[in-house]
């Protein structure tokens, strides 16, 4: 932390997050001429999961072409599912093309955020010991950026290596060792297939069997990447394809009686693909499918073919200085153990030590006490000029969250234009409206297989599904494409004390940044958005 004393800077927008949110975010506000704006990072780059993830095998679920913007395609993707540090060149280049790094201040994790009603004003604070006020608070951190890490007796006393699968060492060799990978969810279905090979002994521990479907994968031909180069409207339609073939996996989830057929036909693929019919049944689920995450791998079930793999479904008893014994009794000799156990999901858990101050003092973790919501994820109750990326109950499990992200930084975006419009200082999502929302939310939930009766990471402890969005992805980008003035209060103050146009210290070194990298590519400066807001006696409008 850093002790010195620091100036406040002043800037219109504060976004948190470098990840696939925070960028197209940063982005799309450049193209609206507002580059009155700052990007925190905690981290050392842009990037997010991409930048963190590189295990081996790690890639996207869904196909290349459709995880990524639509606003900046990319013609020469090498395989329909792309691996990790393509997608991370992705984000970079699209970064680079859109000058956003003028923009971005790395090792700046934010510790706070406390709302000022009386200003209009947002104070957020970092760990590097700057203070931003700003108009806008924009988080975009993502749900997927904290390991899990499991609470197993005695891990802490193994002298082996130990380390997560999204921390992977790279400097660890394991050819030869006796390996142990605790999980066997998305990460851990992609990574064991690729280690086998190497190791002397994999030991697989599985706690729940998760549904694995055949990926469609292969690499994209030479003569392919040409037409998406030159005839753009191919490219363009490719895309619309994937996505509506992507589409029509959600009905499935809305039809539980569906899914139960699909899960006979999975349950002959497992059967197929796994020779000994112990660890085919070990290695299928009891519940419906898609009631849990829906995992894709070509080598995952063969992987239990090989002499050298074992599948173990009794629990963890404890871990000693050089070995693991299950609940059984039996102990297996261990060189290193892999944490295959995903991310801190629930924003009650990895924001616990986040200070989020709204108006009248409320805080959000006390308003999140019994579960998370929002007003399609990206406005708050009691947090006026607050915007979420990725917030509550916008999750996907069939189709790209790209998507999603590119209709909540447009609706953000309207939501700004309609303060300016109302000449107003900041809106709030009506409690009832708030309330309402995630009413009819619920009760469309339960009638999805993602209420089958399955425990998943979906789901907070007593049951409610607060991660998923309940409907088709068009549903929500035609349900956010204007914005509901009706369902939020707008304030405007007495003064105006938080007008776009500033001089602080912020924006003048964007603008310093942003000029010579913008002239260095060609591009010309753009303008800044000045308000044009009298000052007015506070009302509600």
């Amino acid at each position: 932390m850093n002790n010195q004393s620091t100036p406040i800077k002043e800037i219109d927008v504060v976004i948190t997050g470098a990840g696939f949110g925070g960028l197209c975010m940063a982005i799309q506000m450049r193209e609206e001429d507002n580059d009155n704006f700052v990007l925190l990072e905690k981290s050392h780059d842009i990037g997010g999961t991409w930048r963190d993830n590189s295990y081996p095998g790690c890639a996207c679920d869904v196909q290349s072409h459709m995880y990524s913007y639509s606003f900046a395609p990319k013609n020469d993707w090498s395989k329909r599912y792309a691996p990790w540090n393509e997608i991370q060149k992705y984000i970079l280049d699209t970064a680079e093309k859109y000058n956003i790094r003028p923009f971005c201040r790395f090792n700046q994790e934010v510790t706070s955020a406390v709302f000022d009603e009386t200003a209009g004003r947002w104070t957020v604070k970092t760990t590097a010991g700057d203070t931003y006020l700003c108009r806008h608070f924009i988080l975009a951190s993502g749900p997927l950026h904290v390991p899990q890490i499991p609470n197993i007796k005695g891990l802490e006393n193994f002298k082996g290596h130990v380390f997560h699968s999204a921390r992977w060492d790279h400097d660890y060799d394991l050819e030869g060792k006796n390996v142990v990978s605790i999980g066997t969810g998305g990460s851990a279905i992609q990574y064991c297939p690729e280690i086998a090979p190497k190791v002397k002994k994999l030991h697989v521990f599985q706690r729940t069997p998760a549904w694995v479907l055949p990926r469609d994968d292969r690499k994209y031909l030479g003569i392919e990447k040409t037409a998406f180069k030159l005839i753009p409207g191919w490219r363009k339609l490719h895309r619309f394809r994937l996505y509506w073939t992507n589409e029509s996996r959600v009905w499935p989830m809305f039809h539980p009686s569906v899914a139960k057929s699909l899960s006979q036909i999975a349950k002959t693929w497992i059967r197929f693909q796994v020779k000994d019919k112990t660890i085919a049944k070990q290695l299928t689920p009891d519940y419906t499918i898609g009631c849990k995450r829906i995992l894709i791998s070509n080598k995952y079930y063969p992987m239990f073919n090989r002499d050298n793999v074992e599948l173990v479904t009794d629990g963890i008893r404890e871990v000693k200085e050089n070995s693991i014994v299950t609940q059984d009794g039996q102990e297996r000799p261990v060189d290193c153990i892999i944490l295959g156990t995903g991310f801190v999901v629930d924003p009650r858990q990895y924001m616990q030590d986040f200070e989020l101050v709204g108006a009248g003092g409320r805080q959000l973790m006390d308003d999140w006490k019994d579960h998370t919501e929002a007003y399609y994820g990206t406005s708050i109750t009691g947090y006026p000029n607050l915007w979420m990326l990725i917030g509550p109950n916008t999750g996907l499990g069939h189709n790209s969250i790209i998507f999603m992200i590119e209709a909540q930084v447009q609706y953000i975006l309207n939501c700004m234009k309609a303060i300016e419009e109302r000449e107003s200082d900041y809106m709030e999502v009506k409690s009832q409206a708030q309330e309402s929302f995630n009413a009819k939310l619920q009760e469309l939930l339960k009638d999805t297989v993602w209420s089958s009766g399955c425990q998943s990471w979906y789901q907070q402890a007593d049951g409610r599904n607060t991660t998923l969005w309940p409907k088709s992805t068009w549903r929500y980008w035609l349900e956010t494409l204007n914005v509901k003035k009706n369902d939020y209060n707008f304030t405007r103050l007495a003064q105006d004390q938080m007008g776009i146009d500033y001089s602080a210290d912020a924006q003048a070194e964007n603008a310093r940044n942003a000029e010579t990298a913008d002239s260095a590519t060609k591009k010309p400066t753009r303008r800044k958005r000045t308000s044009k807001k009298p000052a007015t006696e506070p009302s509600a409008v």
